[in-house]
């Protein structure tokens, strides 16, 4: 207690320090601060200090997945203190009135490629850039797929961290798996109960690089459950996607259209189908990364109603954005709209949408993977060698919102559900993150449901020239966004530092692994085997 006289002091001295003027930040993606300096240094106007304000957010409408209430959030050392109404401070405090607005966590994205190599290039949107873009769109936290280097996943490891050492939020790991032998094995092991993994991909896409087969596929299931770490896929016919390639070719179809055309639904219907019946051979659970077609959702749904624990993740672009952009002559539009699986045609997102509100999906991620104009133009020839990505970090919170809440489609405590807290709660991170309750991190953001906004290329914070949501408009905006209790999005203006992001270690068993010991021993008591027999006189 003696201590605390001390403890005002300081805060009074880096409240005063926070009052001078700084630089404000351009909007425009050309303009944008660098983080060459990295962690020590200074940008966007804000010293590279790591001590939190006090903040006491009034007035608003506090909302969690499981309820809302009229209150007040009191903020210190980047923890939630107080939710209540009529909180009373004093002076030193920074006071936000949300009168009218909603006070909500801020969102979790389960699915990003930041600084990724891929494709003979790299992601224009690095761990600072994308975290930027994504803080500047409500976004607190995400959580990107490390890719093993030539397989091994300690040395993939290292290369990620080395790459987010200039993050300006929290952040945590998923884990690629693209080989298989004992050593890939013992690494995942080192991965969980090390380095706070507790996620592995498996694609079945991407023939030549990242696929794996069933035979990988079914020992990473089985390595999975052992762990208690969760199994992910990325859910199309690799063999299948090669043969419709091909296709395209002999027919001429060179250009971004022939994307789509190569791997239709039907292929990623058959890998989600494929990957849910082996993960219930093996009895653990799986998680669908990017689903982006009925074909896909219908096996999911199936599943679910049978009892099965499958995750499955739409994104943004898969929710609202049909594949008609991919016919535009002109191919700079065309190619940005060019991902895995591929954006479907009308009906589709909207039979996605309704998924979700119904339970049948259980959050939204964007599969943020940006490459430029120039990085598409790889493949102006030839659609095999574009690039595969779109964005989507710094827009999904805004879009999630006008597509879902105010169509009437889902509730406020639905939209904190499906962009934050079940996210949390799959990754076992759940109070710490995904709540604004006593205890948790100060991640919060302040929603204005009835201010407007429109997306464009020139205003938004990734580093890349272009969109897939250009022109855009919405209702529904976030005003304020908290990262680790410090105020790094207000009035437009972006205020973050390199350094100041935090990698969140995972822990394995999440509530999806409840329950699957005993329903192995139901299993095995079930088989009735094996029989004793002896040998009649007629077989001696």
């Amino acid at each position: 207690m003696a201590l605390r006289p001390i403890y005002d002091a300081i805060f009074f001295i880096l409240s005063l320090l926070l009052l001078l003027p700084s630089p404000s930040v351009s909007d425009s993606a050309t303009q944008f601060c660098s983080a060459e300096r990295g962690p020590g240094g200074e940008s966007c106007g804000v010293p590279s200090s790591s001590s939190s304000t006090r903040i006491l957010i009034k007035g608003g409408t506090v909302v969690n997945a499981h309820h809302q209430q009229l209150a007040d959030v009191y903020v210190e050392d980047g923890i939630i203190v107080a939710v209540q109404p009529n909180i009373k401070v004093g002076d030193e405090v920074t006071v936000l009135d949300a009168t009218g607005k909603f006070v909500m966590p801020g969102g979790i994205d389960p699915h990003t490629h930041l600084a990724m190599e891929f494709m003979d290039t790299e992601t224009i949107d690095d761990f600072f850039s994308g975290q930027a873009a994504a803080l500047a769109g409500g976004t607190t936290m995400h959580i990107d797929f490390v890719i093993p280097v030539n397989g091994n996943l300690v040395a993939g490891f290292e290369s990620y961290e080395n790459k987010s050492r200039n993050s300006c939020m929290d952040y945590g790991f998923h884990m690629a798996i693209t080989k298989w032998d004992d050593g890939v094995s013992k690494d995942m092991e080192i991965m969980v109960k090390e380095k706070g993994i507790n996620s592995f991909k498996f694609f079945l896409a991407y023939k030549g690089s990242l696929m794996v087969t069933d035979d990988l596929l079914l020992e990473g299931l089985k390595r999975c459950k052992s762990l208690g770490a969760l199994a992910m896929v990325h859910a199309e016919n690799g063999d299948a996607v090669l043969e419709g390639q091909k296709r395209m070719i002999e027919l001429g179809i060179t250009g971004p259209e022939g994307h789509a055309l190569s791997r239709p639904p039907v292929l990623e219907g058959e890998a989600t189908s494929r990957a849910i019946r082996l993960a219930r051979f093996v009895n653990t659970p799986l998680y669908v990364v990017h689903v982006m077609s009925v074909d896909a959702m219908d096996e999911i749904a199936k599943a679910r109603k049978a009892g099965q624990k499958v995750i499955g993740e739409p994104v943004v672009s898969g929710l609202i954005l049909d594949d008609h952009w991919l016919w535009d002559p002109d191919f700079t539009i065309a190619s940005k709209y060019v991902m895995s699986p591929p954006i479907r045609s009308v009906g589709h997102g909207k039979a996605l949408q309704e998924a979700l509100s119904t339970g049948i999906l259980q959050l939204v991620g964007t599969d943020h993977c940006t490459f430029n104009s120039t990085q598409k133009a790889l493949g102006l020839d030839d659609f095999r060698k574009i690039p595969n990505g779109v964005n989507g970090l710094e827009e999904r919170m805004h879009l999630t919102w006008d597509t879902m809440v105010g169509s009437g489609q889902i509730s406020a405590t639905d939209f904190v559900r499906i962009t934050s807290t079940e996210c949390a709660k799959i990754f076992n991170i759940y109070p710490r993150k995904g709540a604004i309750l006593p205890g948790s991190d100060a991640d919060i953001i302040i929603l204005n449901p009835n201010s407007s906004y429109v997306i464009s290329s020139k205003s938004h914070h990734s580093r890349s020239d272009t969109n897939v949501y250009e022109g855009r408009r919405g209702q529904g905006k976030v005003e304020v966004t908290i990262a680790g209790g410090r105020i790094v999005w207000e009035n437009d203006e972006l205020k973050v530092v390199p350094g100041s992001g935090k990698y969140v270690e995972m822990p394995p068993f999440s509530y999806l692994f409840d329950g699957i010991e005993k329903s192995d021993a139901n299993y095995l008591s079930s088989l009735r085997a094996p029989v004793k027999r002896v040998r009649s006189e007629a077989t001696t």
